[in-house]
């Protein structure tokens, strides 16, 4: 018995910070969150122009992580407690925002003078009442340092950022138990995952085309899973015009708790809520330093 298919709905192209092209697959008309998830933008896929690239000016966070992972294309990012870097190309940040801080995101110095290809992700994944004000803190990989698992016929590759695929581990330190996972399938390839039927499910289809339960998923689509089973079967759309399937599977255990959510910030309660906005408004939160 596999995992069934609850919803399935498009990704918009939409945008979002400084003009950034995003596909949003949620929250959506069709789903609002999943709980712990609260947030999946998919960054492009976009070549831009020297000059056209766009990032996300500076923004506060509160109560959740925010989880980047860049596929094509780098993005520098820089915070009021001092911490910058530069997230590149198969590159994983994994932001416990915390009690708050503020941030931003903009595109590396070569994309912005000679253009290029941007690809990525930013999945927002909710954080328990007990940690929402713990001291902020990072989770830098760079792409070396993510495992990458393979199926035994060498017809599917897993890169696994958090959870585990193929008898291998991510490298993610999480809160609660989770799967962060980007499988790419050889057309015709089917995968059997094992996901405890405790954890909420999702996939997003990145690219090529992905077959399950008897039914085709395009490019740009979440499809969200039902919880009665304890694995999830899926497989690459079998026409020889495609290149396969690319998808990522996300999965987590539910926090079950109220969430009051509004911009940058999602807590627990409304009273939460301002109180974080009178503490970033009174600079509690710190400023970026101006370079």
């Amino acid at each position: 018995m596999s995992r069934s298919v609850r919803a399935v709905s498009p990704a918009p192209l939409v945008t979002d910070g400084d003009g950034v092209a995003i596909h949003r697959a949620f929250p959506s008309h069709a789903i609002s969150e999943l709980d712990p998830f609260l947030l999946l933008d998919h960054l492009g896929p976009v070549t831009l122009r020297p000059g056209e690239a766009r990032g996300f000016p500076d923004h506060p966070h509160r109560g959740f992580e925010t989880v980047t992972y860049m596929l094509e294309g780098e993005f520098q990012h820089r915070d009021s407690f001092g911490h910058a870097g530069t997230i590149g190309a198969g590159d994983v940040q994994w932001m416990t925002a915390g009690s708050g801080l503020v941030h931003s995101e903009t595109p590396g110095d070569s994309l912005v003078k000679n253009g290029g290809r941007l690809q990525g992700f930013q999945l927002w994944v909710n954080l328990p009442k007990r940690d929402k004000m713990k001291a902020p803190h990072y989770q830098e990989l760079p792409a070396a340092r993510i495992p990458v698992a393979y199926s035994d016929s060498g017809a599917v590759e897993v890169r696994v950022i958090a959870g585990e695929a193929f008898g291998v581990k991510g490298a993610v330190e999480t809160h609660i138990p989770i799967q962060y996972l980007h499988f790419k399938l050889q057309p015709g390839a089917r995968v059997t995952h094992a996901i405890p039927r405790s954890l909420n499910a999702l996939l997003y289809v990145i690219s090529g085309g992905i077959e399950i339960n008897g039914r085709s998923v395009p490019q740009f689509h979440l499809i969200s899973l039902g919880n009665e089973a304890d694995t999830v079967d899926f497989a690459a759309a079998s026409d020889a015009s495609r290149s396969g399937g690319e998808l990522l599977l996300l999965a987590a255990e539910p926090i079950n708790e109220p969430v009051a959510r509004y911009g940058p910030f999602v807590m627990n309660t409304r009273q939460e809520l301002e109180q974080a906005f009178d503490d970033y408004r009174a600079g509690r939160m710190g400023t970026i330093a101006v370079s």
